[in-house]
């Protein structure tokens, strides 16, 4: 029935057979957070285990860094999975009559790996997610988001190359589940693993970057970054999925950017400076070296009061409040508002164009077209975005 086009609910009214996955296809790559999300019932849970084989995929293939996972034997498959995976539950799934430390070495005492060995990297995972001076505790005696964080720390211990995550914050109070949210962030810049994160919460997904893959009925209906999707929703379930969204959340400075913005450079005069500044306008514009890295910044001011024959490199302010390209407008609002102009940069140092307080207004008043969808202007500096 499902060669033949039928869909989930025509295939549960025919035979009383329910399809958890079908047309599954996409990679994850090494090192990114990718984000399952779906409401329930739409196969994110199910995907996830299919990874590890908890749950057997009637048909397809899971390749797993040239392995395919579905050909692998009993042995062969408990053998990968000890290398290759670790598993964060939602309910912690800690054993109740063991210590923390106890827990968090788990894996490693599966492995039959030495016991010093094994509480020397099982303590280095408790003090990386913060619970050192707990370990001789047990589960009871602690909070629930201490609790999740012991077993994040066993999937760490066992320095597994891929994590898979199970709703692993939804049990846990809005507070706490932001600050673990935060705490795994922190945690992938350290250790740079593969995270598969499974999560029914968008605002989760933003909150911990990378792409999103959106199911629904056991189908992927778009796989992107979160601005991606809310920019350019594939369907009109995925429109209404994202519709609550706050755009200043999921907008990144390098989609604001004007990259037409007027940029100097230091062996310019001023006379040149004003001239190339005259028609734009503006308070203040960055000055870039010949490789284009931003080294500063001159402001209107101070070009209006120097002599035509001056260069610009001594009207250079050293500070030209510099972000990265990548960081979000919800957490640069108040920079952007007390600052002339902001001088958004690549990872290398390189100018990517301007942001002022104008560019973000612009770009969250984008003019909607037809069908709540939002039109590109024809402007360089803004992209597509949904207000």
């Amino acid at each position: 029935m499902i060669s033949k086009g039928k869909r989930k609910a025509e295939i549960a009214e025919a035979c009383g057979a329910v399809v958890g996955l079908r047309d599954i296809s996409f990679q994850v790559r090494e090192g990114e957070i990718l984000v399952l999300m779906g409401l329930s019932g739409s196969g994110k849970s199910t995907l996830l285990r299919c990874m590890n084989r908890l749950v057997e995929p009637t048909c397809g293939r899971i390749v797993v860094d040239g392995v395919d996972v579905t050909k692998l034997g009993r042995k062969e498959l408990l053998a990968f999975r000890q290398k290759m995976f670790g598993m964060v539950f939602q309910h912690f799934a800690l054993l109740p009559n063991r210590t923390i430390l106890a827990n968090v070495g788990f894996g490693l005492e599966i492995k039959n790996v030495p016991v010093a060995e094994r509480t020397e990297a099982a303590m280095q995972a408790i003090e990386l997610v913060g619970l050192k001076g707990w370990e001789s505790k047990y589960p009871h005696e602690l909070s629930g988001g201490m609790q999740q964080r012991a077993g994040l720390a066993r999937a760490l211990a066992a320095d597994a190359e891929i994590l898979l995550m199970d709703e692993a914050f939804s049990a846990l109070d809005p507070l706490i589940r932001r600050d673990m949210q935060a705490e795994l962030r922190e945690l992938q810049k350290k250790l740079r693993k593969t995270i598969v994160f499974v999560s029914h919460d968008l605002d989760e997904a933003i909150a911990l970057g990378g792409r999103i893959v959106l199911m629904k009925d056991g189908e992927v209906v778009q796989v992107g970054l979160p601005e991606e999707i809310v920019a350019r929703p594939a369907t009109d379930y995925v429109e209404r999925f994202v519709e609550h969204i706050d755009l200043v959340a999921v907008l990144r400075a390098e989609q604001v950017a004007d990259r037409s913005a007027v940029v100097l450079a230091p062996m310019q005069t001023v006379a040149e400076a004003r001239a190339a500044t005259a028609s734009r306008g503006g308070d203040a514009w960055p000055v870039t070296d010949r490789e284009g890295k931003c080294i500063g910044r001159v402001r209107a001011a101070s070009l209006a009061a120097a002599s035509p024959h001056e260069t610009v490199a001594g009207l250079l302010d050293r500070d030209p409040c510099v972000i990265e390209g990548s960081a979000r407008l919800d957490g640069l609002l108040g920079r952007v508002a007390s600052e002339a102009a902001v001088a958004v940069v690549d990872p290398d140092g390189r100018l990517i164009g301007s942001l002022t307080s104008r560019d973000v207004v612009q770009a969250l008043a984008a003019r909607l077209g037809a069908g709540g969808h939002v039109q590109a202007d024809p402007s360089p500096a803004l992209r597509a975005v949904r207000s």
